[in-house]
C-alpha cells in the first residue's frame, strides 16, 4: 500500500493511492498523524474518501511534522571511500528537523548564505510502532515503511566544526516522499540514483548499507523511544558533488531528480530563495 499526504484548498489529508487515483481517509491531515492510530493500516486500506488525480495532485513531504528525523553519516561504503573515512564501528548519528522538510516536487530554494549546496540521496524509514530498546529481530515489526529522501546539504556549513548539524537541517532544504511504501511492499536493495540536469550522479543498491534499517531501528531505540512517524535517514552512497574534482554544487536552474525503484521519485527545481 502506498500512503501520501496531499495538499488540498482546504488543508492536506492522509490520502491512499489506487492506480492513478488519491483516496481520502477521511479524518486524518496527514501521513503522521495516521501512523499515530494503532490500526492505521486497516483504516488506511477501508478508506472510501474524496478520489483526487494524482497526476495533478500538490504533495506535501510524505509525513510533514515527524516527532525525530535522525539520520545516519557513512552508511554506504563507496561514500565512505570518496571521504576518505574508515568503515565505521557504530552508526554516524545526527538529526533534522520539522522545518527543513519539503514535498516530493517542492522548488529547493539555495539559500543566499551557501554557496556549496550538494545533494544526498537516501532511502527513508519511517516507524509504525512505538518502542524502546526495541531488538534488530523484532525491528520489522515497528516499521511502517520506506520512502525517498534527499539529505540536500550545506557543505561549506556542515565544516565549520567537526558537527555536521549547521549543515544538515537548513529551513525547506529536504524533499521526502512521495508516499510511504508499507514494508509488505519494498525490501530495501532495488537501485537508489540521483539525476542533475538528466545527469546520473549517484546510483548504489539500497541493499549496500553498513547498518541495515533493522540494526538502526534497535540501535537509536536504545537510546531513546521511537514514536510512529518518527523517520530514520540511512545514509547516502557515493557520488556527491563535494567529492568530485573539481567540486560540484547546485545551481539555481537546475531539476534534482531522486528516484529509488519501487518507491518513487522527487523532482525539485532549484531556485534562488527569494
Amino acid at each position: 500500500m502506498r500512503i501520501l499526504t496531499l495538499r488540498t484548498e482546504n488543508g492536506t489529508r492522509a490520502v491512499r493511492q489506487d492506480g492513478d487515483s488519491l483516496i481520502e481517509i477521511d479524518g486524518f491531515a496527514d501521513v503522521g498523524e495516521l501512523l499515530r492510530t494503532p490500526d492505521w493500516e486497516a483504516t488506511a486500506a477501508a478508506a472510501n474518501g474524496a478520489a483526487h488525480e494524482l497526476a495533478s495532485a500538490d504533495l506535501a513531504a510524505v509525513v510533514p511534522s515527524p516527532g525525530k528525523i535522525i539520520c545516519v553519516g557513512h552508511n554506504y561504503r563507496n561514500h565512505i571511500k570518496e571521504m576518505g573515512r574508515d568503515v565505521p564501528e557504530f552508526p554516524t548519528l545526527f538529526a533534522k528537523y520539522q522545518e527543513s522538510l519539503i514535498g516530493p516536487n517542492d522548488e529547493l530554494a539555495l539559500p543566499p548564505e551557501s554557496n556549496a549546496v550538494d545533494w544526498e540521496a537516501e532511502l527513508a524509514v519511517v516507524i509504525g510502532r512505538a518502542g524502546r530498546r526495541i531488538s534488530e529481530e523484532d525491528a520489522a515489526d515497528h516499521i511502517a515503511g520506506y520512502a525517498v529522501l534527499n539529505d540536500v546539504s550545506m557543505r561549506d556549513y556542515q565544516f565549520r566544526t567537526i558537527q555536521w548539524l549547521q549543515g544538515k537541517t537548513w529551513e525547506k532544504s529536504t524533499p521526502f516522499g512521495p508516499a510511504l511504501v508499507t514494508k509488505d511492499e519494498f525490501t530495501p536493495g532495488p537501485l537508489m540514483t540521483s539525476e542533475v540536469d538528466g545527469e546520473v550522479q549517484q546510483q548504489t543498491p539500497t541493499s549496500d548499507l553498513v547498518f541495515t534499517p533493522e540494526y538502526l531501528v534497535a540501535y537509536i531505540s536504545t537510546i531513546m523511544t521511537l514514536n510512529p512517524g518518527d523517520v530514520i535517514a540511512t545514509g547516502t552512497p557515493g557520488g556527491v558533488g563535494h567529492a568530485q574534482s573539481p567540486k560540484q554544487y547546485l545551481q539555481a536552474g537546475q531539476l534534482l531528480v531522486t528516484t529509488i525503484e519501487g518507491l518513487g521519485q522527487l523532482k525539485n527545481r532549484v531556485v534562488r530563495e527569494a
